[in-house]
């Protein structure tokens, strides 16, 4: 057995686990922590700390930053990894549907997710956001950086409850979207001292 098919039966088998630690109770929550509609009253809140932090000029700056971070990070997911690696999801994989737990949709649909799954689209996103403001944020307050990480962490998790990642997924993907995050920061930072500079 190749290095690569030792990897995926370990992705599969650590799938299984996690997927299979569900509950009634859990179903509705781990729905809803993957709708990014959700969380759009906390993407305001990260506004509003970019403005406070950096005044109006930063939150100017940082905004278009933001917007190139996310296009980079979502369309690089599925450009870069995706259409390119094809690995089927594991909601796509015939001989696993019988030990995969799978939730319907609003619709009454099964939601499966889109047919390849490398890497988790949510996964790059959410960690490049989190890079991106634990770099702005300095590491103020304390607890901004783990909290950042739980948050990014949790969505990612969700994806594999709902069936429709692997743990490899979500860690390449968060990974990609940290160094993403990391670099943007640095860009933002650049073009900060750079048009503050440029002032007469």
């Amino acid at each position: 057995m190749s290095l690569i098919d030792r990897l995926d039966a370990l992705d599969r088998a650590a799938f299984l686990a996690l997927n299979g630690l569900h509950a009634p109770a859990l179903d509705d929550l781990m729905w809803h922590i993957s709708e990014l509609q959700i969380w759009i009253p906390l993407y305001l809140f990260f506004l509003y700390l970019l403005r406070q932090r950096w005044g109006w000029r930063g939150l100017g700056i940082a905004v278009p930053v933001l917007a190139l971070m996310i296009f980079t990070t979502d369309t690089g997911s599925v450009v870069l990894f995706k259409n390119t690696v094809q690995r089927l999801r594991p909601s796509h994989v015939a001989e696993l549907q019988a030990h995969i737990h799978l939730l319907y949709a609003p619709d009454g649909t099964l939601y499966r997710g889109g047919s390849f799954g490398f890497v988790s689209s949510h996964a790059s996103n959410h960690f490049g956001i989190a890079a991106f403001m634990m770099g702005v944020l300095g590491g103020r307050p304390a607890w901004a950086m783990a909290a950042l990480l739980l948050w990014a962490a949790l969505i990612t998790y969700s994806r594999i409850y709902l069936g429709v990642h692997y743990p490899g997924d979500v860690l390449v993907g968060g990974a990609y979207g940290f160094v993403v995050g990391s670099l943007a920061v640095r860009l933002f930072r650049r073009l900060y001292l750079h048009q503050g500079q440029a002032r007469p």
